[in-house]
């Protein structure tokens, strides 16, 4: 990072922003602004990976979602079955009244890998995507 910097407002809901400052408060950052330039950077990371991989690699995809979300159940499947080459199972768990999390293991190229986890993550009712893609 440069010497620059640029300031910027985000608006975020106060529950995650309250969530988000418990969280950096307890990993001993000393400020707001770098828990924010620390996840900016590992997305950056990531999706750079992911974009620049062409290669095949295994993992898992990991959704925590809102399973009151009319449709939504059945749109997850439908994605999966439409990458049917790239998923290999999938695991449902109910985690509360509201909540279900589904944890999809994949193989496969990393540019399907990619597309199959930004197909899901975009649905309305998905709360939270993690992707995580170990090579061989």
């Amino acid at each position: 990072m440069g010497d620059k910097v640029s300031r910027i407002s985000v608006s975020v809901p106060s529950d995650l922003l309250e969530r988000f400052d418990d969280h950096t408060q307890r990993l001993g950052y000393q400020n707001r602004s770098k828990a924010v330039q620390d996840a900016m950077q590992s997305l950056i990371t990531e999706s750079k990976w992911m974009c620049t991989q062409m290669g095949g690699g295994v993992g898992a995809i990991v959704i925590v979602y809102d399973h009151g979300v009319k449709g939504l159940e059945e749109e997850l499947t439908d994605i999966q079955h439409h990458f049917s080459e790239t998923v290999c199972s999938s695991m449902h768990v109910h985690l509360d009244e509201e909540n279900c999390l589904e944890i999809i293991a994949v193989r496969g190229k990393a540019i399907d890998v990619r597309d199959l986890a930004q197909e899901l993550k975009t649905r309305r009712g998905v709360k939270q995507l993690k992707l995580a893609i170990v090579t061989p």
